[in-house]
């Protein structure tokens, strides 16, 4: 069938990428679903850090690459053998497909699928090879969703689905923003009742751990240096809003520090923010050559622990449906990680964006009829693009 959708053609373009557009919108071909695949009509993609990270090189990629992975959709056919899903089931796009028959599948989230991260590193599907065609050539999957189009064909293992009663827009940033944030503090961290959790970076992963924490009933420090980022981080109920500055100057420790900036100066804010016997969880990408400073007798002296998580450390069937519960009792308002909605024919002003901190979630809506509306409250972060 033809598609349409946004194809990044190489990394590296100059910013700004309302000027430079390395990513083309464009028709595509998509086979059909293959066994244990699902062809989705995606109605909502959310623009992430893992998507800009790919077109300004920090993530290695094969190109062309048709972007996009944190979304919701609707099934519209499925493949030989699938089951727990029927047509017409809105369902949440997950970004690490997982095996189901590896060591790495029974650590109940704590490692990622060795399988998962081979197909996404090479552009495939988790069946392998792709399904995505431009010109009779092949064009590679983005973390086996290439949610930037209006379908996608994924294996089952990157959907979980959800009741019709989430709308889309939450349904999708359930799949990375909540999934990713909410997952260091409830899996890798498992803060105890009344410890209070810090978190270093309030982008839309770390703004999303900050309200996972507060659903969770612990009382919540957010830091980041930009101001509107802390304003918002306080209209959405976070206690206390600091600068790094502030944070460092006031010498405040916590028992759980969640790092969501990606970058080795906020790790080792994160680092030096943690208290004795606490845990900090990096959970942001940072370039690969990036590199951070930390003090081996500082670990062993004060009994303090790291914690790597990806994906939150999660098993989205079960996650996903817990985020979900919260959503719908009021104590996760995932609609205050949206800062606009935009068009596909948006997406290179929505890196922008996001590459100058402007942004938290923007939203592309694949109807057609997005148009921009961002929250009043977040004027200040939301694209202008």
């Amino acid at each position: 069938m033809q598609i349409l959708g946004a194809v990044l053609e190489s990394v590296g373009a100059p910013a700004p990428y309302a000027a430079s557009r390395p990513l083309a919108v464009g028709p595509l071909e998509l086979d059909p679903p293959r066994a244990g695949e699902v062809l989705v009509r995606i109605e909502t993609a959310g623009v992430c850090h893992s998507d800009l990270s790919v077109v300004d090189g920090a993530r290695a990629r094969p190109t062309p690459m048709l972007l996009g992975h944190e979304a919701a959709g609707i099934v519209e056919e499925l493949g030989a053998g699938v089951d727990g899903l029927q047509v017409g089931d809105r369902v949440v796009m997950t970004f690490l497909p997982r095996c189901g028959r590896c060591a790495a599948c029974a650590s109940d989230g704590r490692l990622p699928c060795p399988a998962g991260s081979a197909a996404n590193g090479a552009g495939a599907l988790l069946g392998g090879g792709v399904r995505l065609h431009r010109d009779g050539q092949p064009v590679a999957h983005h973390l086996g969703v290439s949610a930037f189009a209006s379908h996608a064909v994924v294996d089952r293992a990157s959907v979980v689905r959800v009741g019709p009663d989430v709308p889309p827009d939450v349904a999708a940033l359930l799949g990375c923003a909540v999934l990713t944030g909410g997952g260091a503090v409830a899996n890798a961290a498992r803060p105890a009742p009344g410890e209070t959790v810090m978190v270093v970076g309030l982008g839309g992963v770390g703004l999303a751990a900050a309200l996972v924490a507060r659903a969770l009933g612990h009382h919540v420090i957010g830091v980041d240096s930009n101001d509107a980022k802390l304003a918002h981080a306080r209209a959405c109920g976070v206690e206390e809003a600091l600068s790094p500055e502030q944070l460092l100057d006031s010498g405040r420790v916590t028992p759980v520090v969640i790092e969501a900036a990606g970058h080795p100066r906020a790790f080792e804010t994160a680092l030096a923010a943690t208290a004795p016997g606490g845990r900090t969880v990096t959970v942001g990408l940072p370039s690969p050559d990036a590199r951070a400073a930390v003090s081996p007798l500082l670990l062993t002296a004060e009994a303090r622990t790291i914690i790597g998580s990806y994906l939150g450390s999660a098993t989205p069937e079960r996650d996903v449906p817990r985020y979900a519960r919260l959503w719908r009792e009021g104590r996760l308002p995932v609609e205050r990680l949206i800062s606009a909605r935009i068009t596909l024919e948006g997406v290179n002003e929505a890196m922008d964006a996001l590459a100058e901190g402007r942004a938290l979630r923007q939203l592309i809506h694949l109807d057609g009829h997005a148009g921009e509306h961002p929250d009043p409250e977040r004027k200040d972060l939301h694209s202008h693009g």
